[in-house]
């Protein structure tokens, strides 16, 4: 039998190079290819194994060899699911680097230490009971062509793709294929498709993942997406979590679904060095988010989630943006604190340059933009609208529609709904920002620190202060761009510290008094300075403001919902439309606060403001969801007789 056999494989091998075809060794459900040019002399020892290009095959575990034209490509791997069974095809160059087992349809394939070239696995086919994992030390390229794969009894780890590699893993979702992942809902599983690494997705092919388990796309390190759309539909915990970074520069991502975040990117908590230090996201370019194209839309109605969450910095340069979270907060017993959702959360800073963005959040204390330390926006487009009640817990009680006062309770035991909410300082100086918060204390833009607006355009319609700085004695600084804030419940705009306007239009709008339009803390010697600009104040401005570089004038009625032309001598600046409010001057407000009226309509501009109301306005630009025009044709109208305005009385504004 042994000399039969030794003839059999010598006759194999002519047959093989006079030919110049391919020989296949098959081993189960793996198939080995080996073209003729590559094999050599294939070693037969002892009549129990078989050593082609160094790949040692024992001949107890040989189901046949034959010899074909099939064309090999080096350095490939396929792997074919059909139901219950997985056929696993290798490209002879590598197969000595490869340890191969198959079970079912549950594939499991071992990189050798000693592979220096990258291979490519390309998986197809479906199976409603199957896996694939592969570990080992070199990067790889994945491609996913047509695979449909659901882990029903998991034999490694329960994902329904697992690459246990700590290395670059190009993952290619080729043109024209859906591919779908479900995970096991046991197993020891991160993710339905899990990467030890840091995968690079790319290709413009379709990739649909169920996290029945935690999440849905978990990597170890970084994540790039290149191109590919990768829909999320649902999972246990975030739609796509990393470390290191994500980086998003076009494609397409979806998320539905998750009762945790959209995406998450953590700070690396692997040690570094020799220290037993942790990564640090400045000098590691640790737990940032960097989103810089494509199109992103996410619906997440966790309690307390994030439709982006960074730990280090979120950075948004372009594509278009879309999130929801419904979700209301919830209590934090280790900070001892409530925390609340938010469309974009970053425990650093959040700076966005381009983009269009529209973010929407209804649940109790929920947030457009959330972060630690800066906001900064200089481009693109955004939108936010925040709806939610007002969140309330005391570590003990929880009330996600509390509607008692809030004057002597903790800051730290309630949430409120915010447009954007920073604990660093705010700078605007480009780009546009609207945002709309209803609900009890629902503020439109605050800073803890300090807010500096020197271009682009804000418009904020708030039921609670509409700009605000809360930080003690943190200065508010307008010196440019087209800022209008009105809030129906509050002060237009409202600074701890001082207030400055001095440049740009300011449209501003307070309730009816005390309020005023625009407040500084005069309780603590801080003033409100008007130096420069155009400003149109409708419920007056702080008492005891200073007024320079201009001249401020006063009406103490106005007619609800007319337009106005504004002039600054003779030249027309803008024109505005007024509120749908009460025009009436009752007086016996608070001391200060603009004076007696509860409805005055300050003006101030850099030669002497004149004004006309009842005007028809046509042409121009349009600015302040249409509350103002720049640039347009005004008709008609009445001259309005106007006051001087005087900064006198008491303190106004609350601290």
């Amino acid at each position: 039998m042994k000399k039969i056999f030794s003839l059999m494989i010598c006759a194999l091998a002519v047959c093989t190079v006079i030919t110049a075809q391919t020989m296949n060794i098959r081993v189960g459900q793996v198939t080995y290819q080996f073209p003729a040019e590559q094999t050599g002399v294939m070693n037969y020892t002892d009549g129990s194994t078989l050593t082609v290009m160094d790949k040692v095959f024992a001949l107890t575990e040989v189901g046949s060899m034959f010899v074909n034209d099939a064309v090999v490509e080096d350095n490939r791997v396929s792997v074919v699911y059909d139901e219950a069974s997985a056929k696993v095809v290798v490209a002879g160059n590598v197969a000595k680097y490869l340890t191969v087992s198959v079970s079912g349809a549950h594939v499991d394939i071992a990189q050798s230490e000693d592979l220096d070239q990258e291979i490519t696995y390309t998986l197809s086919g479906s199976s409603s009971d199957g896996e694939f994992y592969m570990s080992g030390s070199y990067k790889a390229t994945l491609e996913l062509n047509g695979l449909t794969l659901t882990n029903t009894n998991p034999v490694t780890s329960g994902a329904a793709v697992h690459i246990q590699n700590g290395k670059r893993i190009k993952v290619k979702v080729m043109d024209g294929t859906i591919n779908t992942l479900v995970d096991n809902a046991s197993g020891s599983q991160k993710g339905a498709f899990y990467v030890k690494g840091h995968p690079e997705f790319s290709k413009s092919g379709v990739l649909n993942v169920v996290g029945n388990l935690k999440h849905a796309i978990k990597s170890g390190e970084y994540i790039e997406l290149k191109e590919a759309t990768l829909n999320v539909t649902s999972a246990q915990g975030d739609g796509i979590n990393c470390a290191q970074y994500f980086l998003m520069k076009s494609g397409n991502v979806n998320i539905n679904n998750v009762t945790d975040d959209g995406i998450q990117c953590d700070i690396d908590d692997t040690e570094v060095g020799s220290t037993g230090e942790t990564a640090d996201h400045e000098d590691e370019d640790s737990g940032n988010i960097y989103l810089e194209g494509g199109q992103i839309t996410i619906n997440t109605a966790g309690i307390a989630a994030k439709g982006v969450k960074s730990e280090g910095d979120l950075i948004v340069k372009a594509g278009t943006i879309n999130i929801t979270t419904t979700g209301h907060g919830k209590w934090d017993e280790e900070d001892v604190k409530t925390k609340a959702a938010a469309c974009l959360g970053s425990d650093a800073k959040v700076v966005i340059s381009g983009g269009i963005l529209t973010l929407t959040s209804t649940g109790a204390g929920g947030k457009g933009i959330n972060c630690d330390a800066e906001f900064e926006l200089s481009g693109g487009d955004v939108t936010i609208v925040t709806k939610g009640a007002l969140y309330y817990h005391n570590g003990t009680t929880e009330n996600t529609n509390y509607t008692g006062n809030t004057d002597n309770v903790n800051s730290d035991y309630y949430s409120s709904s915010k447009g954007v909410k920073a604990d660093g300082a705010i700078k605007i100086s480009g780009g546009k920002i609207n945002v709309s918060t209803a609900g009890k204390n629902a503020e439109g833009i605050e800073s803890k620190t300090s807010i500096l607006i020197s271009a682009g355009e804000v418009t904020v319609n708030s039921y609670d202060d509409g700009i605000n700085v809360g930080g003690d004695g943190s200065d508010l600084i307008i010196s440019g761009g087209y800022v209008y804030s009105r809030a129906i419940n509050n002060d237009g705009i409202d600074g701890n510290g001082n207030v400055y306007v001095k440049g740009g239009l300011v449209y501003a709008i307070g309730a009816n008094s005390p309020e005023v339009a625009i407040d500084a803390n005069s309780e603590e010697q801080k003033k409100l300075y008007v130096q420069g600009g155009t400003l149109i104040a409708v419920g007056g401005l702080e008492s005891g403001a200073q007024i320079s570089g201009g001249t401020c004038k006063q009406t103490i009625s106005f007619t609800a919902e007319a337009w106005y032309a504004l002039y600054n001598g003779s030249e027309l600046v803008a024109a505005f439309k007024t509120p749908a409010a009460s025009t009436s001057s009752s007086g016996g407000g608070r001391p200060g606060g603009g004076g007696s009226g509860s409805k005055k309509l300050v003006v101030y501009t850099s030669s002497t403001p004149a004004l006309k109301s009842g005007v028809t306005v046509s042409g121009g630009t349009e600015y302040f969801d249409g509350a103002a025009n720049i640039g347009g044709t005004v008709s008609g109208g009445s001259s309005v007789s106007l006051s001087t305005y005087t900064s006198s009385g008491g303190p106004g504004g609350r601290p």
